[in-house]
């Protein structure tokens, strides 16, 4: 029987390249049309845009492998200042800017409070059985130290993501859907959250990074 699986994408920045794109009112690519319309756009697709390959890795990969249990969310976005949302919540242009305010930092209460708040209301939702994977940095506290207070040992990550950059991550994401593969989660305290970069992967033949740059509309 296959387990219940819920997963936690970290966010994307609000205030790199693409967040300056977005966020300019005269712009006319899809992204930011819809996210200026009264329906905007689901927070997984604007974070993709925003992150490019690493979040493209992380929302395909978490979509193709969440097993929720009933009456849960299978894939979650931490934001900067509204916890948890799931990844097709949509969001408008006022909303990412409101997210643009606020830092990504354990110590700055507008991002930690909803976010615990929100861990603890979704810890009780899918139950003691449910593993919960974060697909994001654990090297530093700033995702870790707020939901391992929630989830506990049920709180588990990629052991492969250990000394991969962003890039090998989304690239290794990526492969993982193409393959049908899961990858092997374990218990966030497991262990060591720093590691020796592991061998690059090989290139991907389909869709690499660099037709994702044809995405973003010239100056």
């Amino acid at each position: 029987m296959t387990p219940s699986r819920i997963f936690l994408l970290s966010p994307a920045s609000c205030g790199g390249e693409r967040a300056r794109l977005v966020f300019n009112e005269r712009a006319q690519f899809d992204v930011a049309v819809r996210l200026r319309s009264p329906e905007g756009i689901a927070i997984g697709d604007v974070f993709s845009f925003l992150s490019g390959l690493y979040f493209r890795g992380k929302l395909e990969y978490a979509r193709a492998f969440a097993a929720p249990p009933a009456g849960a969310p299978g894939v979650l976005v931490i934001t900067p200042s509204e916890g948890l949302l799931p990844a097709h919540e949509p969001v408008t242009l006022a909303r990412l800017r409101r997210f643009a305010r606020v830092p990504i930092d354990a110590s700055e209460a507008r991002y930690r409070r909803p976010l615990a708040r929100h861990a603890r209301s979704l810890a009780a939702v899918v139950g003691p059985d449910c593993e919960v994977v974060l697909l994001g940095s654990i090297a530093t506290g700033k995702y870790v130290d707020i939901l391992e207070k929630a989830f506990g040992d049920r709180l588990r990550f990629p052991g492969e993501f250990v000394g991969r950059g962003d890039m090998s991550r989304g690239g290794l994401l990526l492969r993982c859907v193409r393959e049908g593969r899961q990858l092997g989660y374990r218990p966030i305290g497991e262990g060591a959250r720093h590691g020796k970069r592991p061998p690059k992967l090989e290139r991907l033949r389909a869709r690499r990074e660099t037709e994702l740059a044809s995405e973003i509309p010239p100056d």
